[in-house]
């Protein structure tokens, strides 16, 4: 059953997605850039030790809260994890009245069709068992469309549709990432079959069933407002994707009714070297700006 203050928060609620969620693969390089590097650790537990501790660090700070982070995407382990004693999930709703994510996905597959669908995912029943029991609101879930090929991107789209059904099966409200790399000379053109994909799918859910979107900032602003208006789409959040914040920023804020879900965006300047006041203060720096350039649609 979807916790009806945190859906409406989700809903109409000011201010952004902090993505918080980087997985094995991806932890080596978030810690880099946060000024840790590998000779501190010197297995996978410690190096998840220590991303547990930043993620802790930006949660705690009295910059992170409800007043402009509407959620917070986290890892599976941050999940089964404590923050100040409590579960992860329910320290961000009951101390700070942020609403838990889950990301889900397990990877990437090997490209086809100038995509990469999600790796398969056979406990995932399990896991969706295991989040609403820990308090999770919904999930995240993201493949890769690297070409503006018809058959890539109808399978991405396809593949986000199934899962996001068996999530929403749980009682859980599925956040469909389909990432547009910003990088490709067709971008434009991927991301015309990107929405004509994710509209015709959205006619397949239930009336009273509701998805969220996570997309690349599009090429032509506004280009995806038809499915922020969407009735079964309950917010269209923007990945900032390779984007340094204030080029994300820039962009988010010329697409209507977007709001921003920022991994590296959001961490972008902070160090385990500062202190706690400098951290702090750079944090909250880093949080107003996404949280403007959300709230300027």
């Amino acid at each position: 059953m979807v916790n009806q203050q945190q859906a409406d928060k989700m809903t109409s609620g000011q201010g952004f997605i902090a993505a918080l969620d980087q997985s094995g693969g991806s932890t080596p390089k978030a810690l880099r850039l946060y000024g840790v590097e590998e000779s501190a650790y010197s297995n996978e537990d410690e190096m998840f030790d220590l991303i547990h501790q930043m993620r802790s660090r930006i949660i705690t700070s009295p910059s992170f809260g409800g007043d402009r982070v509407l959620a917070a995407i986290l890892f599976e382990q941050t999940m089964d994890r404590t923050i100040e004693g409590k579960p992860s999930a329910t320290y961000l709703w009951e101390d700070k009245g942020v609403v838990p994510l889950l990301k889900i996905d397990k990877g990437l597959a090997e490209e086809a069709d100038g995509v990469q669908l999600m790796k398969p995912m056979p406990t995932l029943d399990d896991l969706l068992a295991r989040g609403v029991k820990n308090g999770i609101f919904g999930t995240k879930e993201r493949s890769v469309i690297g070409a503006a090929n018809p058959t890539g991107v109808a399978a991405v789209v396809a593949q986000q549709f199934e899962v996001a059904k068996q999530v929403l099966s749980h009682g859980l409200v599925p956040i469909i990432e389909p990432e547009v790399t910003i990088s490709i000379a067709d971008k434009a053109e991927a991301e015309d079959l990107l929405k004509a994909e994710i509209t015709k799918n959205l006619d397949s859910l239930a009336d009273d069933q509701k998805v969220m979107l996570k997309l690349s900032l599009p090429t032509v602003a506004n280009h995806y407002k038809s499915l922020v208006d969407h009735p079964k789409v309950m917010r269209v959040v923007a990945l900032s994707g390779g984007y340094s914040r204030d080029e994300a920023n820039k962009l988010l804020a010329q697409n209507t009714g977007v709001i921003a879900s920022f991994s590296r965006a959001l961490t972008e300047g902070l160090s385990a070297q500062q202190s706690d006041e400098e951290f702090n203060s750079t944090l909250d720096a880093s949080i107003q700006s996404i949280y403007d350039a959300s709230v300027a649609g």
